[in-house]
Parts: structure tokens; sequence; C-alpha cells
């Protein structure tokens, strides 16, 4: 009897991982195969709800995965690419497109031979693993995710085949009325937040459900909590991101939470209509009623709530509204954890936007030292501000190296992601070298503003601030190019800058020797040369940056 029983639960947990397993391998392999087009059609949603919603089902119904469409969302809205009230569409959207699932599992599942489908399946996947000239490789995980699923679901049914004692105990939970029903909805959210799939939970649910093992009453009900365990994903990106994705997180829960106490409210005329919908009774059709209930709920559920999105971004802001955190002095990198089920090139939206803020930084460095040109009084003040700026920068390039390190480790990161992320790297690397070089810069040029001699009008002080903006506009342009690309005369173009930033400094430099040999106060010259040298290793770093792009 033990040994039956441990041999039943042994292969339950068996089956479930091979079926998240198969889940988790064909959404990695359509979001490899379509590449970034996914994540370039939720970046130009526009401001229309109603389009929103409709992304929100058509990325989820694709991936078969709406936790990691919601991350995705988290990601975007972190990275400043959607606005909340976007957001909140696309989440609509996708509890939507995740019941496409369900009747996969309805339709198919039951219906022939699951492993007759499998095996054919997996050995086509295995195929197009080879088939990397015609770019149709990344779609082989697609395939064998699929006959993972279904392997998966067949094992899941024999497993679940439970006997008269376990099935005796569903029915007694059945029989509690309301308090069934409420039980049902802790299972489904607690069994769905503990595997984190909602689908798997329907899964679960449709088989059995078609092995007798659950009444429809109890099946509507754990399918209903498990849209409420679903935002786990959800909750578990925003921690650590920005108000706003917290926000995002927020109103996704709030959303399955509020959606699922309605439908408890009025459960029973509910599944009336589920009934009046569906031919035949439950008995005799109980998959179809299941995959039913969990789409009409979904569509229902939005239709509600669609004409409130703007009301319902502001309640989140005023719920959760900016923290002392986020107006710290020291520097808190307000990206999304590494999450192995999404492509690993999502990152790199909401990372490149931290470094271009790195880089808005190293640019306030560089003003400091023009001003201090213009203005030598505030010098001291620019001075501590730029030491500010370069501890902070500091902190940036210590939180975003981690967090690329832990990008490149990532089980489904590619070569081009890991070469990706190599070059943000480099480039972050970079960036930090530059705001030392500027510190150092900044310091030099204090103690030569505050001589007493110093006047912006001579020749030499007009030459050397000269010098410091035209790498000043280098490094503009060369953040423009990060941003939005280059072509390769532009590349050219840098290249050519940075040979007229050495020439010039040799200019300088023979002209301070010049003034040394008239008779020029030694000191005085020997802080210019310093000046010169460090403007042109700062503009190395600069040119450095540019090869790394």
């Amino acid at each position: 009897m033990i040994m039956n029983l441990i041999s039943q639960v042994v292969g339950f947990v068996g089956s479930l991982c091979l079926l998240l397993f198969g889940m988790n391998m064909l959404s990695n392999g359509i979001q490899k195969g379509a590449g970034s087009g996914l994540q370039k059609l939720l970046g130009k949603i526009t401001g229309n709800r109603f389009y929103a919603v409709l992304t929100g089902i058509g990325v989820t119904a694709i991936i078969q995965s709406s936790g990691a469409t919601t991350v995705m969302v988290v990601s975007f809205v972190n990275a400043e690419i959607l606005s909340l009230e976007q957001a909140i569409g696309v989440i609509f959207g996708a509890n939507i497109g995740t019941t496409v699932t369900a009747w996969i599992v309805s339709l198919f599942g039951f219906s022939f031979s699951i492993s007759a489908m499998a095996v054919p399946l997996f050995g086509l996947g295995y195929i197009l693993k080879y088939f990397k000239r015609f770019k149709i490789h990344n779609f082989a995980e697609c395939f064998m995710g699929f006959a993972m699923l279904f392997m998966g679901l067949g094992l899941l049914k024999e497993s679940l085949s439970l006997g008269p004692a376990a099935s005796r105990i569903f029915s007694i939970i059945n029989d509690w009325g309301i308090r069934g029903i409420l039980l049902g909805v802790l299972i489904g959210a607690f069994i769905t937040a503990l595997i984190h799939s909602s689908s798997a939970m329907t899964a679960i649910v449709l088989t059995m459900a078609a092995n007798g093992t659950l009444s429809w009453n109890l099946s509507a009900a754990i399918v209903l909590g498990s849209n409420i365990g679903s935002t786990v994903d959800a909750v578990m990106s925003s921690f650590g991101a920005s108000v706003n994705a917290r926000r995002t997180a927020f109103v996704h829960v709030a959303f399955n939470v509020s959606g699922t106490l309605l439908a408890l409210v009025v459960f029973n005329p509910f599944l009336k209509l589920i009934d009046f919908i569906v031919p035949c009774e439950p008995a005799e059709n109980i998959t179809t009623h299941i995959a039913m209930l969990h789409t009409v709920f979904n569509i229902c559920a939005t239709l509600i709530f669609i004409p409130f999105v703007n009301q319902i971004a502001s309640i989140a802001r005023k719920i959760i509204s900016e923290s002392a955190e986020a107006k710290d002095e020291h520097y808190h990198l307000p990206a999304i954890l590494p999450h192995s089920r999404i492509s690993a090139d999502l990152y790199s939206f909401q990372i490149q936007k931290e470094i271009t803020k790195m880089s808005a930084k190293v640019m306030e460095m560089f003003d400091s030292v023009c001003n201090s040109f213009i203005n030598p009084a505030n010098a001291e003040n620019e001075n501590e501000r730029v030491k500010y700026l370069e501890n902070y920068i500091d902190e940036m390039n210590g939180a975003i190296t981690e967090f690329l390190q832990k990008c490149s480790r990532l089980p489904n990161a590619n070569r081009n992601d890991r070469k990706h992320f190599s070059t943000l790297l480099h480039i972050t690397d970079t960036l930090e070298n530059l705001s030392d070089e500027t510190c150092s810069l900044m310091h030099t040029v204090k103690k030569y503003v505050s001589n007493s001699d110093y006047d912006f009008n001579f020749i030499r002080s007009k030459e050397i601030n000269d010098y410091v903006e035209r790498v000043r506009v280098f490094f503009e342009q060369v953040c423009l190019y990060f941003t939005v690309g280059f072509n390769v005369d532009e590349k050219n173009a840098g290249e050519l800058i940075e040979e007229k930033i050495d020439e010039t400094k040799k200019e300088l430099k023979r002209a301070s020797r010049k003034r040394l040999e008239a008779g020029a106060d030694v000191r005085e010259e020997l802080q210019y040369i310093d000046i010169v040298r460090k403007v042109e290793r700062a503009g190395d770093c600069v040119y450095a940056m540019l090869q790394n792009l």
C-alpha cells in the first residue's frame, strides 16, 4: 500500500516536471525563433488600450506563457519603454492568451494517443537543430518542447488515476458547498504559485476532471484560483525594480484577485452560463467546459476592467508611491532579476537604459570641468560634485557588471546573447575608466584655475578649454551612436576625431614648452601640460568605447 502510494507520488512529480520542462522548452524555442520580434512588438504599443490587449493575447498565445509575457511587460515598464497604462492593457490580454494552452490540452490531449504524436514531434525538432544554414534551427526547441509537453501530459493522465480513497476526499470537499469552493480556490492559487505555471495547473485539473476525480464545481474553483497563483512571476520580477514596475506587478495581482472574487460572487450563475454555451452536460464533456470557463472568465474580467485603465493606474500610483530609497544618494539598480523562462536578449533592453544613464552622469562630469574654466570661483563646488558623481558611477559599474554576469550565465543565453552582454560589460568598464580620468582632470583643473594669475581670456586658457570641449563633443557623439547605432562612415569619422585629439595634444605641449623656454611660470605650465595629458587620456577612453560598440 505504502509502496504504491510512493510510486504514484513519484510518478506524478516526474510527469509534472516533464510537463513543465516541455512548456519551458516550447516557450524558449518560440522566443529564440522569433528573435527580438515579440519584444519589439511589445515595445511599439501605442496608447490604444484595445491594441495593447490584443498584443498581450497574441504574444502570450504564441509563447504559451502568461508569466513570460508579464515579466517582459514589467521589464519594459522598468526600462521606461512602456507606460503603466500600456502595461495594464497587455496584462489583461495575457490572461486571455494563456487560455490557449487549456484548449490545446482539452482538444488534443484526450482524443488520441499522445505518445504516438510526441515521438515524431521530438524527432522532427532534433533534426531541425542541424539546419542552421536555413535559420530554422531556433525552432527546434519549439517542436521538442511540444513533444515533451505531450509526453508529460500522457504520463500525468496515468499518474493521476487516483484510488477510491483519494477520490472520496475530493468528493467530501465538493460536498462542503461554499467552503469547498473557497478551499478549491486556495488549492489552485497555492499549487500554481508553487509550480509557476497556470497552464500546467490547468492541465492537471483537466486530467483529473477527465479521470472523474474532480467534479465540475471543484474544477472551476481550482481554475479560478490558478489565476491568482499565476501572479507570482510578476511579483518576483518586481523585486528591486523601479516604482512603476512594482505598480505593474501590483495591478496584475489586483486584477486577477478582483476578477476571481467577482466570479465567486456569481459562481453558480457563471457555471450555468458555461453550461449554456457548451453543449452536453458537464459530465459528458467536462474538459471543454473547463477550457471554456477559463476563457470566458478572463474575457469577462477584461471587458469589466478595460474602461477603467486610467483609474486603475491612478490608484496604483497612490498605493505604491515613490519611496525614500528612490531619492537615496546611492545607486540602486532598478533591473528585473534574470529569469530562466525569458529570452536572454530581453535583459539588454533594461540594462542599456542604465548604461545610458551612466553615460549621462559622465557627461555631467565633463560639464563641471568646462564650467570651472568659465567660472573659476565655483571650481571647488564643481570638484565636489565631480567626486560625488565618480563614486556614484563606481556603484553603477559594480551593479551593472554583476547583473550582466548573471545574464551571461542564463541557460537560455546563446552565443550572440553572451557576445552582446560581453560588449555591454566592456562599455560599462570603459565608462567607469572615463569617469576616473575626468575626476582626475577636474582635480588638476581646480588647482590650475585657482591660480591668482588665471584669466579665461588668455589664449592658452581658451585653447585648453576648447580641447576639453572637443573631447566632450566626441563623447556626446559616441553616446548617440550607442543609443541609435552608427554606420561605417560615422565610425571612420570618429577615428579621425581621435587622431585630431592626439595631434592637438602634441601641439599644446609644444606651445607650453616654448613658453617655458621664454621664462613662463614653471608650476603653472606643468599643471597645463598635466591637464592636456589627462584630456587626451579621456579621449582615448571615448575612442575605446566607440571601438566596443
